[in-house]
């Protein structure tokens, strides 16, 4: 058997791999995720290991899911514990219903995943109870920006998690150094939904419309996206006590909930 801890694998630009060996930075992701001694934790693209190592001492039971195959081959040789479960699997295909009820997760993730991975673990009927994902910090912020600055991503997000900033981590902690800084994003679980009269597929069907053509006014996106006249869609932005003029950037959660009650009450949603 091959030791495979004396030699580490080089990163691999295709797969988005920066390794990270700051132990302060690492013990902020265990912090901004709320790691405790009797709770499992799934950690997401361990590589090699170093955070790994500290949710192994920190938590009842680990379970690294790796795509790199060569990594999660030689994961349990890097870390040896019996409380460490290595999945060779691409998390987006991921069954999270294999998960005890609230789990964490912690992660330093590929920047291109962001948005498809919180998507992911927002829509799985089992969601974890607490995560903390380092991300580019630009996403970061677009993941917890306030009305104003407002993205897809942000009412994604924000519609499922409470969701908070903590530590930035620069770019040269990384080997090899990214181009841009990072940042620790943690999300905290929503337990009863933000308004239990919504249907999430119509709500976000609305959100999407709203989001589909960015540079344009928020009437025109959702005539757009929504397939009605200009004037419906002003309509609707007016009974929900709108301007016509605004961007979608500009809604609060709260605005695109009155948006979807009159939206659904004028069956603009079921097309």
């Amino acid at each position: 058997m091959n030791d495979m801890t004396t030699e580490s694998p080089l990163p691999k630009k295709s797969l988005g791999q920066h390794w990270l060996h700051d132990e302060l930075s690492l013990e902020a992701m265990c912090l901004a995720a709320d790691v405790q001694s009797t709770d499992t934790v799934l950690e997401i693209g361990p590589g090699l290991g170093t955070l790994t190592q500290l949710l192994v001492a920190k938590a009842s039971q680990v379970v690294a899911v790796e795509f790199d195959h060569d990594l999660a081959q030689g994961l349990p040789a890097r870390v040896p514990s019996d409380n460490l479960t290595v999945t060779e699997s691409d998390i987006l295909r991921f069954d999270f219903t294999t998960l005890p009820p609230d789990y964490k997760i912690v992660a330093n993730i590929p920047y291109y995943l962001t948005s498809n991975l919180v998507r992911v673990i927002s829509e799985t009927p089992n969601r974890a109870s607490s995560v903390a994902l380092l991300v580019q910090k630009e996403v970061a912020k677009r993941i917890a920006a306030k009305p104003g600055n407002l993205s897809m991503l942000g009412v994604s997000a924000q519609f499922y998690w409470d969701v908070q900033l903590h530590d930035e981590v620069p770019a040269e902690l990384f080997t090899p150094p990214p181009k841009v800084d990072s940042q620790i994003v943690a999300l905290k679980r929503r337990d009863a939904p933000l308004w239990p009269d919504v249907d999430t597929a119509e709500f976000f069907r609305l959100v999407k419309a709203g989001f589909s053509q960015k540079r344009k006014t928020l009437q025109n996106s959702l005539s757009g996206g929504l397939r009605i006249d200009k004037s419906v869609a002003g309509q609707l932005l007016e009974s929900a006590g709108l301007a016509v003029n605004l961007r979608a950037q500009n809604l609060s959660l709260d605005d695109w909930h009155k948006l979807y009650v009159v939206a659904r009450q004028g069956s603009h949603l079921t097309r």
